[in-house]
């Protein structure tokens, strides 16, 4: 990491607060790798005992990338019942697709697809684009765990899996990724001041709705790849082995918009290249060193070509031209700093939860 993070601290020794941080997350007792056999044993037991009388143990979102692919696996190997559930926002990619065919095909295990609403859900990320805040992505990581939690209740399933890890995501600046999700005051801000839709149909989870899934219908969330030995470089060699996975060319790059925006909108429009923060958080969990960290990111993160070829896709796509996008690409870089926000009042929520129930 580097001063490409506006809020980046760094001590007398060079280390910044995002690996202190994530150092003492690690130190948590359910996230210490001293108890992790245990812990992940209580957890599966935990979630059988909730299947119990239901014909599914847990939902488990699937997007076709290393993390989710690896967990339904995981899951199915542990002998827990899954129906697997992908989002389709419209920006799938062939290989991504065709990977989570090849991962239910050969387990025999139920899946299930939620299309959201291309016309609604294309104008309110088109919102997001013209704000030119650098999350676009939010529409979509406020739907992900929306879709989870409605088609958990509506097959009257206790549990969801998720393949979310600290392994390659433990180390994310905010203003890089405004991980607040459920801040729907800047969500509903953005869409009313720039879109040209009224979100009915796009399910998006706020503060109150994660309370109703999780208080009122009791659905709970579990992240077993945090207790398990996951290095994504291995696992990833583990799928292409075993279900014929194939790589889809970075983090995140199983959806179309997000390969574009990470690799090349993030690095060359915000200063923020994706790969400090996946790279620092593999070299805190030993998995890669600071060395060969350093090595990888002189290599582009993008090609020039292949971005002329993205452009085209995605204008069509949004429905403007290729022009009207590179003059939204031009506009003055924005975070979740520049808008109406809820983040104080998600982190007092947040920081009491954890007090309560860690």
């Amino acid at each position: 990491m580097d001063t490409s993070d506006e809020d980046i601290i760094f001590d007398e020794k060079g280390i910044c607060n995002h690996c202190k941080d994530f150092e003492e997350v690690l130190k948590i007792p359910r996230f210490d790798k001293k108890n992790a056999a245990e812990n992940l044993k209580v957890m599966i037991a935990q979630i059988k005992e909730r299947g119990k009388g239901r014909k599914y143990d847990c939902v488990m979102g699937i997007s076709g990338g290393v993390d989710s692919c690896y967990a339904v696996y995981l899951a199915h190997s542990w002998g827990l019942r899954p129906l697997v559930m992908h989002m389709d926002n419209g920006w799938n990619s062939e290989i991504a697709v065709q990977n989570i065919k090849n991962l239910v095909n050969k387990l025999k295990i139920d899946y299930v697809s939620y299309v959201l609403d291309w016309n609604e859900f294309r104008e309110i990320q088109l919102a997001f684009l013209k704000s030119s805040i650098v999350d676009l992505e939010m529409p979509t990581d406020l739907a992900i765990p929306a879709t989870c939690f409605i088609t958990a209740s509506k097959n009257d399933v206790a549990s969801i899996i998720s393949g979310g890890n600290y392994s390659s995501e433990g180390i994310l600046p905010l203003t890089w990724g405004y991980h607040v999700k459920k801040d729907i005051k800047l969500y509903k801000h953005i869409v009313r001041k720039y879109g040209k839709v009224r979100n009915k149909k796009v399910p998006y989870i706020g503060l109150w709705q994660e309370f109703y899934f999780k208080f009122i219908k009791r659905i709970k969330t579990f992240y077993p790849l945090n207790l398990v030995e996951y290095d994504k470089n291995k696992a990833r060699e583990f799928l292409a082995e075993e279900f014929g996975w194939k790589d889809y060319g970075g983090k995140h790059h199983e959806s179309k918009i997000t390969g574009f925006w990470q690799g090349y909108v993030m690095p060359s429009k915000y200063n923020m290249d994706y790969r400090r923060a996946t790279y620092a958080s593999q070299i805190v969990n030993k998995q890669i060193t600071r060395e060969e960290a350093l090595l990888m990111l002189k290599e582009k993160s993008f090609d020039l070509e292949k971005v002329e070829q993205d452009k085209s896709f995605i204008a069509k796509k949004f429905g403007i031209s290729v022009e009207e996008l590179n003059k939204i690409l031009s506009e003055p870089p924005k975070t979740y700093k520049d808008f109406p926000n809820q983040k104080k009042i998600i982190d007092f929520v947040h920081k009491t939860y954890r007090m309560i129930f860690n």
